[in-house]
């Protein structure tokens, strides 16, 4: 574990003085509210930094939690920029900053695939800029039109004379400029460093250990705590007996969180951890402490049929459709609870004090953990400050709900002005998840006597996330990340298939597990019911699956795209490798374009192997190439591990998986091969993180049923026998 020193609320921020002639440069962005370099301080930098050895660094207001943020959004500042790619280097800003600077960084959000996709403009805008004002400084310098010199790889060059400077050089000068106001970004045709697969910035501090997480962080006369909230959600304390545990080893205070929770402060978290298993707590388990998984199967199950529900898509008379279908399918299939399950479990340290209050801590979203801080501490924001870490995992856990930021604050509290580390035990952090939100949903399609699908009905019971997490956004009822993957036209289209007679409503249904957003989160299940649904009706009309798609996505070019061309790689239509069945899915979801075919084999004692799946995506403009490609293969990770054995199950109103036991994940000898397809075709922003996970379990199932038979309807595989029917 490395030494972290204290840092203080403004030591991030670069001076030009102290830089003895490098200097900040801060750029107009739309968040600035009008504000120029000239009006912030020049010590202040909003998005680069250059030093006087032409060292640039880059300020990401997003979370890096191994998808590669902070490479790609370096890769398209430096692209505008024209800086040395190999002297470029990052670092957080932090929300208090961004608070008192009027959000110059703008969202600090890292989650739903965003963080390209949604800052690129305006940190492309930030490189371009810095870039005009530098060669406009060495032109003043030189006495000559800006126009006539021009920058490459961080050196300015005058093109009649000949003459250079580097960036470095003329940086001070630069910041006293007024920030251009009109910025032409380049055309991503002529991309040099954005668009190719440049080797991650982050890499060498990780193989090294010099990276600094959550848990490594050590801060002078630190003492570290865990903590027990009541198992069962709803519950409180009622009791706990600290005489008890006091006079244990390094133990230091025993104290209550909130009305749900008691935590240990020692010396070292073994100490911590080791007093609080013996400390006798008596729960009050209020109302939920009888509640199984099976009372909320049956919640789900009346809402499939209720009369009420929310409409997400609706064209035609699906009634009247279904009523006139030569033929008519339905099925019912389910989705379980599932647990992000972070490697690094939620962490954070902080200080507080009378008038201040800091934390550490790795977070998706620095300024929801600012908030947090600020609500746990009951100092205002302005005197809270959150220092944002490298994220051992957050999959959507570390995003909207920062539990753990106002447990650690309200503990420090308690021994104010010392530096309190609050990790969770893994048991902590499996039982008191925000889990994937628990679904069912029943299909009822038509077909005419052509085969043709004519009408569709699809309606899903379950768990809001919104509901939960932002009551505030429900609008009329309706949960919009309920609908993920099945949007009609227009700005969020995403269900790609043109069905005549067409009917998607939400039942809600909300158990008392409390939902978050689950890396892919409401696109995963939806991608399994339609597509696996999809496959049903092919195989009832007797059409090929592949040809039975193509005509629905006749008006939908990008999936289709996507779809032939994984079918052409995964050789669809043509033989398989003996006892090797294969399975096709394809989706739309947080902006990209995914599809994916799964070869699978079976064995006759029922074991399943899947050898290979290839996946394309059109995410519109690809940044890094081989960082998208590593994102799909860690997204079936996460995906297949779900379908094989991601089931969180509910016994006496509690989870009843603790630790990795209970909750397996893919192993590296289940892993398959995977072949990637990037296929950026321009125009759009699309992300990369989420949608691919989608494609993953449909395209498996698929196979599965071609290989054995059997339709799975409910997951994990591992409660199914898979020996052939």
């Amino acid at each position: 574990m490395n030494a972290f020193p204290k840092v203080s609320r403004r030591s991030f921020l670069v001076t030009a003085a102290a830089a003895g002639g490098g200097l900040s440069l801060g750029f107009h962005v739309p968040y600035a509210r009008g504000a120029t370099a000239q009006e912030m301080a020049p010590e202040v930098n909003a998005w680069v930094v250059v030093k006087p050895d032409d060292t640039v660094v880059v300020r990401i207001a997003r979370s890096e939690m191994g998808q590669g943020t902070l490479t790609g959004l370096s890769q398209l500042v430096a692209e505008e920029l024209e800086c040395d790619w190999k002297k470029v280097t990052t670092e957080y800003p932090t929300p208090g900053q961004n608070l008192a600077r009027n959000r110059v960084w703008g969202n600090f959000s890292t989650g739903g695939s965003r963080g390209i996709r949604e800052s690129n403009d305006y940190v492309r805008k930030g490189g371009a800029a810095a870039r005009m004002m530098l060669i406009q400084a060495a032109a003043n310098d030189w006495k000559v039109p800006a126009s006539e010199c021009s920058a490459q790889n961080s050196v300015i060059t005058h093109t009649p004379s000949g003459r250079t400077t580097t960036y470095g050089k003329v940086a001070a000068a630069a910041s006293k400029l007024e920030a251009p106001k009109e910025i032409t970004l380049k055309d991503p045709k002529d991309w040099k460093v954005a668009g190719k697969s440049v080797p991650r910035l982050d890499t060498v501090d990780k193989v090294t250990g010099k990276q600094i997480y959550g848990m490594d962080l050590k801060l002078p006369g630190m003492l570290t705590a865990t903590i027990k909230d009541c198992p069962v959600f709803g519950g409180k304390v009622k009791s706990f007996d600290a005489a008890a545990v006091q006079k244990m080893p390094g133990v230091k205070h025993v104290v209550p969180v909130g009305e749900t929770a008691v935590a240990v402060v020692a010396d070292t978290w073994w100490q911590a951890k080791k007093a609080l298993d013996a400390l006798p707590i008596v729960w009050d388990e209020g109302p939920n402490a009888k509640v199984s998984s099976k009372d909320i199967a049956q919640m789900l199950k009346a809402g499939l049929d209720a009369p009420e529900a929310v409409v997400g898509n609706q064209n035609g008379d699906v009634k009247a459709g279904l009523a006139s279908a030569a033929k008519k399918i339905e099925a019912v299939y389910s989705y379980p609870f599932q647990n992000h399950a972070c490697m690094e479990t939620m962490n954070a340290t902080a200080v507080w004090t009378a008038d201040k209050c800091e934390v550490w801590t790795p977070t998706q979203n620095g300024e929801a953990a600012l908030a947090a801080a600020s609500e746990s501490s009951g100092h205002p924001a302005a005197k809270c400050e959150v220092y944002k870490l490298h994220l051992g995992g957050g999959f959507g856990r570390r995003g909207a709900v920062h539990d753990w930021v106002r447990q650690v604050v309200a503990i420090a509290k308690q021994v104010p002005g010392t530096p309190v580390k609050l990790i969770w035990s893994r048991e902590e952090d499996m039982l008191h998840g925000r889990f994937h939100p628990i679904t069912q949903c029943k299909l009822t399609g038509g077909l005419d006597a052509q085969g043709n699908l004519t009408s569709l009905h699809m309606r899903i019971s379950g768990q809001s996330i919104v509901a939960a997490i932002f009551p505030q956004n429900i609008k009329d009822g309706k949960d919009p990340v309920v609908f993920q993957g099945l949007n009609p036209p227009g700005p969020e289209a995403s269900l790609g298939y043109t069905i005549p007679n067409l009917l998607i409503d939400h039942a809600m249904r909300n158990p008392h597990v409390p939902p978050g957003f689950w890396r892919g989160v409401n696109l995963n299940h939806n991608a399994i019911y339609i597509e696996c649904f999809i496959d049903e009706l092919a195989q009832a009309a007797g059409i090929d699956a592949l040809e039975f798609r193509r005509k629905l996505l006749a008006n939908s070019p990008k999936h289709l795209g996507v779809l032939n061309a994984v079918a052409e790689r995964a050789g669809w239509g043509k033989p398989a490798p003996a006892g090797v069945h294969r399975g096709l899915c394809v989706t739309m979801g947080f902006g990209s374009y995914v599809a994916g075919c799964a070869e699978v084999s079976v064995s006759p004692e029922g074991v399943v192997k899947i050898h290979r799946i290839v996946a394309a995506i059109d995410c519109g403009h690809a940044v890094n190439p081989q960082q998208i490609e590593m994102q799909l293969e860690g997204s079936f990770v996460y995906g297949l591990s779900a379908m094989l054995y991601g089931e969180c199950t509910v016994k006496n109103g509690r989870m009843e998986q603790e630790n990795f036991d209970s909750y397996r994940v893919l192993r590296i000898d289940g892993m398959p091969k995977v072949e990637s397809i990037v296929m950026p075709s321009g125009g759009f922003w699309g992300g990369v993180g989420e949608p691919p996970i989608a494609v993953a379990a449909p395209a498996a199932l698929n196979a599965i049923f071609r290989a054995t038979g059997k339709r799975i309807r409910d997951l994990p595989l591992k409660h199914h026998s898979l020996k052939k029917a």
